[in-house]
């Protein structure tokens, strides 16, 4: 398994780090000289100094010791996280698998050096020397070198996610220039993020990774260069990770005060109110809670009247995910966009709301909502205007001035105005009623369709919403199939429409192309659900990626939004407007004041076990 043939230091024995993009040794030509960096940002400067003794969301004097117990729900039959294939156990990538660079949560996208003690660039990001730290060490003692970084570049470029695929395939070369310096070339690809996208790459161990079935789910503990090892785990119900108390970098500034558990517990369950249970029973520590009804009205039990258990709601500072019921635009039903504005009309938000969600969650009006970088309520600025040149005409003028809102009905539950404003849109679309059904004039087909759903507890929604449908003539089916056959059925694109949820940043970029460029409408294992192949939203992700500015990025991001927002790909559903957590208080974290801009201050890798 370790022999190696080839020439001297030609990465040589795994076909998958040969070819075009293999890391080759060679002296490189002179440069200009370029300082190296602690740190990255995306626009602007980093917070931190070069001599940061530690991030100011966390506590450095953080005890160490205890256990952390965590429920999830659902199962896990792999512990391999940088594959497609397989539901992978929790805390995999968190705790196993390092990065050259780390995030620092209290930044919209700031990377500090770890693996990598600095990076070195030019001025427009073209390429990337990063120089590993010579304490870099994986878990069973072996050094961490550029040869590893090399490999894991070439491993998972061909056989990782499609977002590593597509992100670290737009590297021109790879190069070793000794064993703890390694460069990327980039092509001259006008892409500011991607030096940041290797930054946060996985490093795998060379020496112990057999590429040959790297793309085959596995249950044998990994070998990662992380603060925890797996120590035991039973499939689809268990995993317990444990600290290394050797861990090689437990002593740099960006990790002080954090990883602070001696063990890490995931349980796993069926259903959310058996977690609940659980919780309430003290069998896991944390709950972070989903259900607004639950939330309102659950949460009353001995151990949190008695101040056993703490209940908070924490302020959020991220976007909102969009949550949605997305069209497949690839189907003829869905191909107008008429059809998919009377579709949502005819979803009664208010109503649902209040019955459904105890009326705290918001209506979701931007694919950023919540945050800056929202387009909802704000009139395109002459930055936007100009960047969206000739793409100015994807958008409609009232998502173009800022007035558009998504429907609003009374409440009460009949939605008539909506309904008959949703009748008219079809009209205009080529539909009638004909006894009673929406009928395609042309074609003589009923507007029909199926909302494809991996659980129960999705139906709720999609039940009332098939109700308020039928009241206008069209006829939905939900059907609900299990985790497997719904993974099937969304790689291969056979959908009408689903339920589900894109997870946002402060720092969106590459990661929207899989979710909805061009490129990836008839991917195999693509995000973009709806089929989007629009020219103006693939201009916009450029816009993103290359702007050199916080305000020229703002700017790419509200039009890109007000783009999506104009095609109607997902009829937006709901997200609250607070995180919603209880813990129990034998365990503790730095929540308050410098809580991190991205989760609220929910950076469990910083809490600590109480003593005591």
């Amino acid at each position: 398994m370790n022999e190696k043939k080839s020439l001297p230091g030609f990465p040589s024995r795994r076909a998958v780090c040969t070819g075009t993009l293999a890391a080759v040794l060679w002296p490189l030509p002179l440069r200009a000289a370029i300082v190296p960096a602690h740190a990255v940002a995306m626009h602007g400067a980093p917070k931190y100094r070069p001599d940061f003794t530690h991030f100011s969301h966390v506590d450095p004097a953080a005890p160490k010791g205890g256990r952390l117990r965590l429920g999830v729900q659902g199962s896990f039959d792999s512990v391999n996280p940088l594959i497609f294939k397989g539901d992978v156990a929790s805390g995999v990538r968190d705790y196993v698998y390092e990065s050259l660079l780390v995030r620092s949560s209290d930044e919209p996208f700031s990377l500090y050096g770890h693996l990598a003690r600095s990076i070195e660039m030019p001025p427009d990001r073209g390429w990337a020397t990063f120089r590993l730290r010579d304490t870099a060490r994986f878990a069973n003692g072996t050094p961490l070198t550029a040869r590893d970084v090399a490999f894991s570049h070439a491993l998972l470029r061909d056989k990782g996610w499609p977002f590593m695929r597509a992100s670290y395939g737009r590297v021109r070369k790879v190069e070793i220039q000794d064993e703890r310096v390694v460069h990327f070339d980039f092509g001259g690809a006008r892409d500011r993020e991607l030096p940041l996208l290797i930054g946060l790459m996985p490093i795998l161990s060379e020496a112990a990774t057999e590429p040959s079935n790297f793309e085959q789910t596995t249950l044998t503990p990994p070998i990662g260069s992380g603060p925890y090892r797996i120590a035991s785990l039973e499939a689809g119900r268990t995993i317990v990770y444990r600290r290394d108390p050797e861990w090689w970098a437990r002593d740099l500034p960006q990790m002080r005060g954090r990883h602070n558990f001696d063990e890490i517990r995931f349980e796993y369950f069926r259903d959310s109110n058996t977690m609940f249970e659980a919780f309430k029973a003290g069998d896991i520590d944390v709950m972070i809670e989903d259900d607004p009804g639950r939330w309102s009205r659950g949460y009353d039990f001995p151990a949190l009247r008695e101040g056993r258990v703490v209940k908070r709601e924490l302020e959020l500072r991220s976007p909102a995910p969009m949550s949605g019921l997305a069209f497949n635009t690839r189907r003829p039903v869905f191909a107008d966009a008429r059809v998919r504005r009377a579709l949502n009309l005819a979803f009664d938000a208010e109503w649902l709301n209040a019955s459904l969600f105890a009326g705290l969650l918001a209506r979701t009006q931007s694919y950023f909502a919540r945050s800056e970088l929202s387009s909802h309520g704000r009139p395109a600025s002459d930055r936007e205007r100009a960047l969206l040149g000739r793409h100015i005409d994807a958008i409609e003028p009232a998502i173009l001035d800022g007035s558009w809102k998504q429907p609003v009905s009374d409440g009460t539950g009949s939605n008539r105005a909506n309904q008959r404003a949703a009748v008219d849109l079809l009209r205009a679309a080529g539909y009638r009623l004909v006894d009673g059904v929406m009928t395609n004039q042309t074609s003589g087909r009923a507007l029909t369709f199926e909302i494809l759903l991996n659980s129960r507890r999705q139906e709720r929604l999609v039940l009332a919403y098939v109700a308020s449908l039928a009241a206008i003539g069209i006829t939905a089916r939900p059907r609900v199939v299990d985790s497997a056959q719904y993974e099937l059925r969304l790689k291969s694109q056979d959908f009408d429409m689903i339920q589900s949820v894109w997870q946002s940043s402060l720092s969106p970029g590459n990661e929207q192309r899989n979710r909805w460029g061009s490129a990836s409408a008839d991917a195999e294992n693509t995000r973009n659900y709806a089929g989007v192949r629009s020219p103006a939203a693939d201009a916009m992700i450029d816009a993103m990626v290359s702007a050199t500015t916080a305000e020229d990025f703002t700017a790419a991001v509200r039009a890109f939004d007000r783009i999506l927002l104009s095609g109607h790909y997902v009829i937006p559903l709901f997200h609250p407007q607070r995180r919603w957590v209880a813990h129990w208080t034998r365990i503790a974290g730095p929540i308050g004041d410098g809580r991190p801009a991205t989760n609220a201050g929910l950076e469990l890798d910083s809490w600590w076990a109480n003593p005591g």
